[in-house]
């Protein structure tokens, strides 16, 4: 059988800026390509890149040649396979239970989401990606991680540190050196407030992992709060300008959610029309083929979860923002072994709390230049910026 076809013309510039069009273009072309600006093979259709995350066993989670180690100084969870991977992942579950989400988490997260919406000023144009989704995001984030003297600046800057380090295929110096001086203070914090919730333990997930009967060892308890860092606030964040952007631009949508109170079909329907995590990387434990191509053992297939969740197959005008869709089965929070820990919390603060909340608020809210928002991200998209008017 042959091997993937190359394609070396895209480059990591217009994936960054605007993925979707490659991906439309290769789903229907070639929808497993080998495409040289991020050295992987990229695979496009849904069905391809459910079946590889749902195959532990011939796809493992160890990429050796991402930028990740270099990001985090660890071989975290993300990277790892079977009960190694599980005793981690594990180790953590404690905190996001069904109790805990409804009891302690869902509470101060809309205590905390009533107090940012409260300094919003009205009547004025005002960008809420600094002002309410950065800062909410990263203030619930460092809560429920055991972090809470951490400000939202320096979860803000941690997060985009570790993000940008572990998107960096292009292997650029600054990025690294960026998340270096993050490490130091996340290190130096996490150090201290692991003494006291061995005197006073809590429900946080820094608490719960150095007061577990059979405790991991503490350079992956520091790993495993550095990729809730990473991804807990990039996520909710960036879904949450998505999901405002997809009903301001559509009235009629947002009008009908008003009157019928769906806004989780709202939620779920944005984080499948621009995924917040959009691409993730598996390696071939064994020789095998996909879509009757070669894939060596040892080969690193990217699924595009970003291109999936506009699979004609499945979606009809993908690239539409249709709070109606009905069925949706999005790929955002992943499958397998490494779905998503926060998914339903996610659910819980964007879907049941904060879109009824702000548009309660602030029913009238308008788009200020819908054409002056930017989008950017290939590894991670969202929103740079949403320039809004609340009243």
């Amino acid at each position: 059988m042959p091997l993937p076809p190359v394609n070396d013309a895209v480059t990591i510039t217009e994936l960054i800026d605007n993925p979707y069009p490659f991906y439309r273009r290769m789903r229907a072309e070639s929808p497993v390509i080998e495409v040289k600006a991020v050295n992987r093979v990229m695979l496009t259709k849904a069905a391809d890149t459910r079946a590889v995350k749902d195959d532990p066993a011939t796809w493992s989670s160890d990429d050796p040649n991402t930028p990740m180690k270099r990001a985090f100084h660890a071989h975290t969870l993300m990277r790892k396979d079977g009960e190694e991977h599980l005793r981690e992942r594990n180790a953590m579950m404690p905190t996001f239970s069904p109790k805990n989400l409804k009891t302690l988490w869902g509470p101060e997260y809309e205590r905390l989401a009533g107090a940012y919406l409260d300094r919003l000023p009205r009547d004025e144009v005002i960008n809420l990606f600094p002002t309410l989704s950065g800062p909410l995001a990263a203030r619930i984030l460092a809560v429920i991680l055991g972090l809470p003297e951490a400000s939202d600046e320096d979860m803000q800057f941690w997060s985009q540190a570790l993000i940008d380090g572990a998107g960096n295929f292009g292997w650029f110096d600054e990025p690294f050196e960026r998340v270096d001086r993050a490490h130091a203070a996340m290190d130096a914090l996490m150090e201290e407030n692991a003494r006291k919730y061995r005197a006073a333990p809590d429900q946080t997930a820094l608490s719960v992992m150095v007061n577990a009967e059979d405790p991991i060892a503490w350079s992956q308890i520091v790993a495993n709060i550095k990729i809730a860092i990473g991804g807990g606030i990039n996520e909710p964040r960036d879904a949450l300008l998505t999901v405002l952007y997809g009903m301001l631009t559509n009235p009629d949508q947002l009008d009908e959610i008003k009157r019928s109170g769906n806004w989780g079909a709202a939620f779920e329907e944005a984080v499948r029309w621009v995924a917040p995590i959009q691409v993730s990387s598996r390696r071939a434990t064994r020789d095998t083929q996909i879509r009757g191509l070669d894939i060596p053992k040892g080969t690193v297939v990217m699924t595009c979860q970003a291109s999936s969740n506009h699979d004609e197959e499945l979606f009809e005008d993908g690239h539409l923002f249709n709070a109606f869709r009905g069925r949706n089965p999005h790929q955002s929070f992943g499958s397998g072994p490494h779905h998503c820990m926060g998914t339903h919390l996610a659910r819980m603060m964007l879907g049941k709390i904060m879109l009824p909340m702000i548009f309660e608020r602030f029913p009238n809210m308008e788009l200020v230049q819908p054409e002056t928002v930017v989008w950017k991200g290939f590894g991670f998209r969202g929103p740079l910026n949403l320039p809004v008017r609340l009243n």
